[in-house]
């Protein structure tokens, strides 16, 4: 656990909890992250499924999430990462990210699929733009 002051507010930064369907769903409805928000039980698998969470709180209330799928040693898939909209700008996605790479070490890298609002976002936190990804959409 990690504490971080954000303006009046302290942000606790937690590892493997899971927040619960219905919080991370609010979650994901404000920051506008396009996932399965209807279908709580399919937000509940995809992150019993997961190999790595960090969440920040403030107070009882989640304000960030990411969620990775690693092998520990080579790649780890940052699967999703959400900012409630009322703390943007204040670090909580940075430092979501840092948390994610202090655990999956320096061996792995940290690879992503973005979502078209946040292109510009991701090489201001370290990230850089690689035109050599292919994928197969899912089907639902």
């Amino acid at each position: 656990m990690t504490t971080k002051k954000l303006g009046t507010s302290k942000i606790t930064y937690k590892f493997d909890i899971t927040p619960t369907s219905q919080q991370i769903i609010k979650l994901y409805s404000d920051a506008g992250l396009p996932r399965p928000t209807h279908d709580p039980e399919r937000i509940k698998a995809m992150f019993e499924n997961s190999d790595l969470i960090v969440t920040a709180w403030d107070g009882d209330n989640l304000v960030g999430v990411s969620r990775t799928i690693t092998d520990w040693v080579w790649c780890s898939y940052l699967a999703d990462l959400a900012v409630s909209p009322d703390c943007k700008k204040s670090g909580i996605g940075k430092k979501l990210i840092e948390l994610i790479r202090e655990k999956i070490g320096e061996q792995s890298m940290l690879l992503l699929l973005s979502v078209r609002t946040a292109m510009d976002y991701y090489p201001k936190v370290g990230f850089l733009r690689e035109n050599r990804a292919f994928i197969i959409h899912r089907t639902k």
